[in-house]
C-alpha cells in the first residue's frame, strides 16, 4: 500500500466517523432512543390522564367527605330505612 492510499484511507475513515458523530450528537439524529410517538397516540394519552386525574379528584372528594358529620349522620339515617324496608 503506498503512501497515498493509506492517507486516504485515514482521510475516509475520519470523515466516516465524524459524520457518524454529528448524526447521533444532532436532535433529530437520535436513534439510539425510541422513536417519537405519532401525535394521536400522545392525544390519547393525554386525554386518558385527564380522564385519570378527574377520576382521583373524586375518589378524594369522597374519601374525605365520607369522614365528616354530615355524612356520618346521612349515613345513619340510610341504614334506618333499610332497617324499615327490612320489617
Amino acid at each position: 500500500m503506498s503512501f497515498w492510499t493509506a492517507l486516504v484511507a485515514i482521510v475516509a475513515i475520519i470523515a466516516f466517523a465524524s459524520m457518524r458523530i454529528a448524526k447521533y450528537n444532532s436532535p433529530s439524529g437520535r436513534t439510539l432512543a425510541s422513536p417519537p410517538k405519532d401525535d394521536g397516540e400522545k392525544l390519547a394519552l393525554r386525554s386518558e390522564v385527564e380522564d385519570l386525574r378527574e377520576r382521583l379528584k373524586v375518589l378524594e372528594r369522597i374519601t374525605t367527605e365520607a369522614h365528616t358529620s354530615n355524612a356520618q349522620e346521612t349515613r345513619r339515617v340510610a341504614d334506618e330505612i333499610e332497617a324499615l324496608r327490612d320489617r
